[in-house]
């Protein structure tokens, strides 16, 4: 089944601010121009739009009230967590809502019994840990970003983080979500429990990209902290050496709580930036976390030792303590804004590959940026394959823009060729529909436009993200213009 959208009529930018204005308190509405530029575009900043009106409600009643607005009048609304995310999937629509959730940042209950909190969508992550720190746990997932992005974004990203090599992404780490419907009904998916009744639709929406609803409460797992946790540092003369190593340590049967690599180019900057004692001659770099107890982590960082060494590691350092842990992930967690020192505007890549294929792919990815003449620092999270290449570029430069989305593209058709997948944890958004046909099949295609289309059949939620609607041209009346990706 395809889907054919509702043709629905332009609405007029009056009535809907009236009927706004009589939901949301006048400095929860933003509607002038030079006000709504900080929220033209999330991290992607290649994609820019304004909308009609921000909303920023401050209670999830006040968003439900939006929604059923936006509804009954057919208005297009994009939900923005902190606007972090990598891949325009919080872009705003030009004849459309866009709601903001950051103002719902409560931190509604921690139960150390049960190991979970429950949370508002606009709690950042980094404060769920900070939070359930008095009672000895922690929330397991931790993009980059995890200071600013919010649990609401993480949910619709399904984000991951260092640490999800061993403990799972965001939807292994959630007990329950509520969340409003295009039509503002809300609605909870999920429980106390490790599972439910009825189909897992807690999974559905996990990922979804604010497609299918907008999230306005989440309850997580907390874990335990480890008894101790060690940074295992290793610098190669190769990236081929260092992506051998990467298998290695998971052919052994060992998992680490972390396992990340950076290239030459982003080892510079990282370490021009925290000063974290990276060894700057490596042409590669493994950080390596080992947690649990004091005798598994000793017997581990011995077994990894020698793996490194036996896959050619010039040096080998271990963090003595919990101050030189914390510096050496600082390097690596400011590897991205640190690379923005390096160059006017960087286009941070998402796609996930076999580890097996990890060297042969960083040697095409170096000889991509020969052919388009830009420069490329790999920064990745080397466990479970997911790629990060930073392409630097300028963007005063129409040409170089041009040749670094299609140096994006070559590296998502790359992903795929080799096995892999068009996205790791940024989500599709804008940025990769079109790589979407690359991925998956018309049959598959139509399947995720049905369930696109169950729960959202005016398509008025997110519209032209996620999902490339097979007759998207229609969707809405068209994506934005000068995005519509050839329709």
């Amino acid at each position: 089944m395809t889907t054919t959208p509702h043709t629905l009529a332009p609405v007029s930018a009056d009535l809907l601010r009236q009927r706004l204005a009589s939901i949301l308190p006048a400095h929860c509405l933003i509607e002038e121009t030079e006000a709504q530029r900080p929220y033209e575009c999330d991290a992607l900043s290649l994609y820019r739009e304004l909308p009609l009106f921000i909303a920023l409600p401050e209670t999830a009643d006040q968003a439900q009230a939006v929604l059923q607005c936006c509804h009954e009048l057919g208005v297009p609304v994009v939900p923005r967590g902190a606007g972090t995310g990598l891949t325009a999937g919080a872009m705003a629509h030009p004849e459309g809502v866009l709601l903001g959730l950051a103002k719902l940042n409560r931190i509604l209950d921690i139960d150390p019994v049960a190991r979970t909190a429950r949370l508002e969508p606009g709690v950042t992550n980094l404060a769920i840990s900070e939070a359930a720190a008095e009672h000895g746990l922690y929330y397991a997932p931790d993009p980059s970003s995890q200071i600013a992005c919010t649990i609401g974004g993480n949910v619709a990203a399904n984000s991951g983080g260092v640490h999800c090599l061993k403990y799972g992404l965001t939807t292994h780490n959630l007990l329950a979500v509520e969340m409003l419907t295009v039509e503002g009904e809300r609605v909870t998916l999920g429980g106390d429990g490790l599972d439910g009744p009825g189909l897992d639709m807690l999974a559905i929406i996990t990922g979804s990209e604010g497609l299918l609803g907008v999230t306005v409460e989440v309850t997580v797992k907390l874990l335990p902290r480890p008894e101790i946790a060690r940074v295992l540092l290793a610098g190669f003369d190769s990236v081929s050496a260092a992506g051998d190593a990467v298998g290695a340590v998971i052919a052994a049967g060992i998992i680490p709580g972390g396992l990340e690599m950076m290239d030459a180019l982003a080892l510079q900057a990282a370490e021009d930036f925290a000063r974290a004692g990276y060894p700057r001659d490596a042409q590669a770099l493994l950080l390596c976390e080992l947690d649990g107890t004091e005798e598994e982590v000793a017997q581990h960082i011995d077994e990894v030792s020698a793996i490194f060494t036996a896959h050619g590691a010039t040096s080998l350092r271990v963090s003595e303590d919990e101050a030189e842990r914390s510096l050496l992930w600082k390097g690596r967690k400011s590897a991205f804004p640190a690379v923005g020192r390096m160059s006017p505007d960087y286009y941070c890549m998402d796609g996930t590959i076999p580890r097996h294929q990890v060297s042969h792919v960083l040697e095409e990815i170096s000889r991509l940026s020969k052919k388009y003449d830009l420069r490329v620092a790999n920064v990745f999270h080397a466990g479970d394959g997911n790629l990060h290449p930073l392409i630097m570029y300028d963007a005063a430069d129409p040409a170089q823009v041009t040749r670094a989305e299609q140096f994006g593209v070559d590296i998502l058709e790359l992903s795929v060729a080799v096995g892999g997948a068009i996205t790791g944890e940024h989500g599709v958004g804008l940025e990769k529909l079109n790589q979407m046909h690359d991925q998956y099949g018309e049959s598959e295609l139509h399947l995720f436009e049905d369930i696109k289309a169950a729960f959202d059949p005016q398509l008025t939620l997110n519209p032209g993200k996620g999902v490339p609607i097979l007759k998207r041209c229609q969707e809405y009346r068209a994506l934005p213009g000068k995005h519509n990706h050839g329709c």
